[in-house]
């Protein structure tokens, strides 16, 4: 099994391709986009799922061990949205070898650039810290999102990740 970590042009001095990247994940939530946002003078790392379009926020301290520590992040995630014990451990047990890759879905980069333009609307200058953070991913997962999709059709973060999780690892 493997996951991709698709990251922006601006984390790539940071986190270079893998040579040896797959085409896609194996996982239930897909590709993870990654991009470095400043809010408030403070740098933040945006990951976002290729498929339910599911949010992280965290402070962009040692880039390089991203890839690592991607399926603990991901799985702190899935607590905090209070996904089921072993979808979280089917996820993240999957989640390893993790490779890096560019961006290939200009939807997903959308739906990041829409996400980073709001986040200054959530976090207001001087009043936030890290603790904050994860108010604004449950918020950010509130959000109706179009990305590639029919008009009329969207995906809702806390709504589309459960389902994928169940679909992909079982309803129990």
């Amino acid at each position: 099994m493997t996951v991709l970590l698709r990251r922006t042009q601006k984390l790539a001095t940071a986190l270079p391709v893998s040579l040896d990247a797959p085409a896609s994940s194996d996982t239930a939530l897909g590709d993870w986009y990654a991009n470095r946002v400043v809010v408030d003078a403070k740098p933040l790392l945006l990951l976002v799922s290729s498929r339910s379009l599911l949010a992280v926020l965290l402070p962009a301290r040692d880039l390089r061990s991203v890839p690592a520590r991607l399926a603990e992040i991901v799985g702190a995630r899935l607590r905090r949205l209070g996904m089921r014990r072993a979808w979280i451990q089917a996820e993240t047990a999957v989640m390893q070898p993790v490779a890096v890759a560019k961006t290939a879905d200009r939807s997903v980069v959308g739906i990041m650039v829409d996400y980073a333009f709001s986040l200054p609307y959530h976090l207001h200058r001087g009043q936030w810290d890290e603790t904050t953070l994860p108010f604004v991913e449950a918020q950010l997962a509130e959000n109706p999102c179009f990305a590639g999709k029919a008009a009329g059709k969207c995906i809702v973060p806390r709504d589309a990740t459960p389902e994928l999780l169940a679909s992909r690892w079982g309803a129990g």
